[in-house]
Protein backbone atom coordinates (compact mmCIF):
# COMPACT_ATOMS: atom_id res chain seq x y z
CA UNK A 1 0.00 0.00 0.00
CA UNK A 2 1.65 3.34 -0.63
CA UNK A 3 1.15 5.68 2.17
CA UNK A 4 -0.23 9.29 1.49
CA UNK A 5 3.65 10.55 1.14
CA UNK A 6 5.92 8.83 -1.49
CA UNK A 7 8.90 7.49 -0.05
CA UNK A 8 12.34 7.65 -1.33
CA UNK A 9 11.80 4.50 -3.37
CA UNK A 10 9.20 5.60 -5.69
CA UNK A 11 10.52 9.59 -5.96
CA UNK A 12 14.53 7.98 -6.59
CA UNK A 13 12.53 5.15 -9.12
CA UNK A 14 10.90 7.78 -10.75
CA UNK A 15 14.01 10.08 -11.12
CA UNK A 16 15.98 6.88 -12.25
CA UNK A 17 13.35 5.89 -14.54
CA UNK A 18 13.10 9.58 -15.93
CA UNK A 19 16.95 9.22 -16.59
CA UNK A 20 16.55 6.26 -18.88
CA UNK A 21 13.55 8.08 -20.56
CA UNK A 22 16.21 10.32 -21.65
CA UNK A 23 18.77 8.54 -23.09
CA UNK A 24 15.80 6.21 -25.08
CA UNK A 25 17.35 4.66 -28.00
CA UNK A 26 21.18 5.07 -26.85
CA UNK A 27 24.08 2.67 -24.93
CA UNK A 28 22.67 1.27 -21.77
CA UNK A 29 22.81 3.85 -18.87
CA UNK A 30 25.13 2.36 -15.96
CA UNK A 31 23.93 2.61 -12.52
CA UNK A 32 26.97 4.78 -11.46
CA UNK A 33 25.94 6.76 -14.45
CA UNK A 34 22.93 7.68 -13.48
CA UNK A 35 23.62 8.07 -9.45
CA UNK A 36 26.00 10.59 -10.41
CA UNK A 37 23.42 12.61 -12.82
CA UNK A 38 20.76 12.69 -9.88
CA UNK A 39 23.46 12.64 -6.58
CA UNK A 40 22.14 9.30 -5.41
CA UNK A 41 23.72 6.50 -3.89
CA UNK A 42 24.29 4.01 -6.51
CA UNK A 43 23.52 0.70 -4.45
CA UNK A 44 20.02 2.29 -3.41
CA UNK A 45 19.32 2.50 -7.32
CA UNK A 46 20.25 -1.01 -7.69
CA UNK A 47 17.84 -2.08 -5.43
CA UNK A 48 15.42 -0.24 -7.19
CA UNK A 49 16.58 -1.36 -10.60
CA UNK A 50 15.81 -4.53 -9.64
CA UNK A 51 12.25 -4.95 -9.36
CA UNK A 52 11.61 -2.59 -11.99
CA UNK A 53 13.57 -5.46 -14.17
CA UNK A 54 11.51 -7.84 -12.69
CA UNK A 55 8.05 -6.18 -13.47
CA UNK A 56 9.80 -5.73 -17.35
CA UNK A 57 9.96 -2.11 -16.73
CA UNK A 58 13.59 -2.10 -17.59
CA UNK A 59 16.41 -4.46 -19.11
CA UNK A 60 20.09 -5.08 -18.57
CA UNK A 61 22.45 -5.60 -20.75
CA UNK A 62 25.67 -7.42 -18.94
CA UNK A 63 29.54 -6.62 -19.72
CA UNK A 64 31.78 -3.31 -19.83
CA UNK A 65 29.56 -1.13 -21.75
CA UNK A 66 26.41 -2.89 -19.52
CA UNK A 67 23.76 -0.67 -18.00
CA UNK A 68 20.21 -0.41 -18.02
CA UNK A 69 17.58 1.25 -20.56
CA UNK A 70 13.92 1.46 -20.84
CA UNK A 71 12.26 -2.12 -22.00
CA UNK A 72 9.80 0.13 -24.04
CA UNK A 73 9.08 3.31 -25.36
CA UNK A 74 8.91 5.81 -22.72
CA UNK A 75 5.79 6.98 -23.86
CA UNK A 76 4.45 3.73 -22.83
CA UNK A 77 5.47 3.39 -19.27
CA UNK A 78 3.43 6.40 -16.74
CA UNK A 79 4.86 7.42 -13.04
CA UNK A 80 2.03 4.89 -12.06
CA UNK A 81 3.77 2.07 -13.53
CA UNK A 82 6.90 2.61 -11.49
CA UNK A 83 5.20 3.74 -8.47
CA UNK A 84 3.04 0.28 -8.32
CA UNK A 85 6.01 -1.63 -8.89
CA UNK A 86 8.02 0.24 -6.22
CA UNK A 87 5.66 1.33 -4.04
CA UNK A 88 2.52 -1.00 -4.06
CA UNK A 89 -0.87 0.17 -5.35
CA UNK A 90 -2.03 3.63 -4.83
CA UNK A 91 -4.35 2.98 -1.52
CA UNK A 92 -4.74 5.64 0.49
CA UNK A 93 -6.38 3.94 3.25
CA UNK A 94 -7.08 0.02 3.08
CA UNK A 95 -10.69 -0.18 3.22
CA UNK A 96 -10.59 0.94 -0.35
CA UNK A 97 -7.74 -1.51 -1.56
CA UNK A 98 -7.90 -3.46 -4.47
CA UNK A 99 -9.20 -6.49 -2.12
CA UNK A 100 -12.88 -5.66 -2.12
CA UNK A 101 -12.90 -7.87 0.72
CA UNK A 102 -10.94 -5.56 3.25
CA UNK A 103 -13.94 -4.45 5.64
CA UNK A 104 -14.64 -1.05 5.74
CA UNK A 105 -14.65 1.16 9.16
CA UNK A 106 -18.36 -0.19 9.15
CA UNK A 107 -21.22 -0.96 6.76
CA UNK A 108 -22.29 2.37 6.43
CA UNK A 109 -18.49 4.75 6.34
CA UNK A 110 -19.53 8.42 4.59
CA UNK A 111 -16.20 8.36 4.44
CA UNK A 112 -15.58 5.49 2.12
CA UNK A 113 -16.84 7.51 -1.19
CA UNK A 114 -13.76 10.22 0.15
CA UNK A 115 -11.44 7.80 0.10
CA UNK A 116 -12.36 6.02 -3.47
CA UNK A 117 -12.09 9.56 -5.07
CA UNK A 118 -8.86 10.36 -3.19
CA UNK A 119 -7.30 7.07 -4.81
CA UNK A 120 -9.17 7.66 -8.43
CA UNK A 121 -7.54 11.18 -8.37
CA UNK A 122 -4.26 10.52 -7.10
CA UNK A 123 -4.47 7.15 -9.82
CA UNK A 124 -5.67 9.42 -12.74
CA UNK A 125 -2.65 12.05 -12.03
CA UNK A 126 0.23 9.08 -11.99
CA UNK A 127 -0.95 7.17 -14.71
CA UNK A 128 -1.45 10.34 -17.09
CA UNK A 129 2.18 11.35 -16.81
CA UNK A 130 4.26 9.29 -18.59
CA UNK A 131 8.53 8.66 -18.43
CA UNK A 132 8.57 10.46 -22.06
CA UNK A 133 6.80 13.79 -20.74
CA UNK A 134 9.10 13.93 -18.02
CA UNK A 135 12.03 13.15 -19.96
CA UNK A 136 11.01 16.48 -22.05
CA UNK A 137 10.25 18.47 -19.13
CA UNK A 138 14.13 18.04 -17.78
CA UNK A 139 15.91 18.50 -21.21
CA UNK A 140 13.54 21.70 -21.32
CA UNK A 141 15.05 23.13 -18.31
CA UNK A 142 18.38 21.39 -19.21
CA UNK A 143 18.40 23.39 -22.43
CA UNK A 144 17.19 27.15 -21.17
CA UNK A 145 19.87 26.30 -18.04
CA UNK A 146 23.34 25.82 -20.84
Amino acid sequence: MIPMKISTRGHYGVLAMTVLARHYGGDPISIKEIAEEKNLSASYLEQLLAPLRRAGLVRSVRGPRGGYHLASVPENITVGDVLEVLEGPFVPVECVGTDEALPCCDDDCSLRRVWQDLRDSMLQVVDSVTLKELAEDVGSRVASVE
